[in-house]
């Protein structure tokens, strides 16, 4: 269904680009707004198509792996920088940052939307308030590494780790689906 919307929606934007110019001065507004209708009608089909297979139980089952693994991911790598930020210079935590958490952050934003499909929008506000702490201090103590502020690294770098560690407890807390999931 999705393909089908996209198709009718790149069939009417060309027809109705070619409708647009066929005449210098003119435009059949009749037909214009025919094809302007079949546009909508394709961006209606994309999005229900889309939210179908962002729904089904296999890509939500799958989703919740990943989100679990990857924030169980970052909790391990930012503790891990925690204790070894005594050894590690503090103008390359920055790299040490990419290098170790940034996949797991990319892989959780994509799949958490799960969250909201599966438990509902409250456990999904729960859950990210507290990540997208997490991942504030984290961006905090990549900018504080490369300016040279060593107590800022350390102290947003805990931060960072509290609120990651809260999200996880709020993510693994979850249990019973909510009632207003997606039949």
């Amino acid at each position: 269904m999705n393909k089908i919307g996209l198709a009718l929606l790149s069939l009417a934007f060309l027809v109705g680009a070619y409708l647009s110019v066929l005449h210098a001065t003119e435009v059949n507004w009749t037909l214009f707004l025919i094809v302007f209708a079949v546009g909508l009608a394709g961006v209606a089909l994309a999005r229900i198509g889309s939210k179908a297979a962002a729904t089904s139980t296999d890509v939500l089952e799958s989703n919740l792996a990943v989100v679990g693994q990857s924030l169980k991911n970052i909790v391990k790598h930012v503790s891990a920088l925690n204790k070894e930020q005594e050894t590690i210079p503090t103008y390359d935590m920055g790299k040490e940052i990419d290098g170790r958490v940034l996949d797991d952050l990319n892989n959780f934003v994509e799949a958490r939307s799960a969250i909201t499909h599966t438990y509902g929008l409250q456990a999904y506000a729960e859950v990210m308030s507290h990540y997208a702490g997490g991942e504030r201090y984290l961006n905090r103590v990549w900018s504080a590494s490369a300016d040279g502020y060593v107590n800022e690294v350390k102290d947003y770098l805990e931060r960072s780790l509290e609120q990651f560690q809260i999200a996880k407890e709020k993510l693994s807390g979850l249990s019973s689906p909510s009632s207003d999931q997606p039949g």
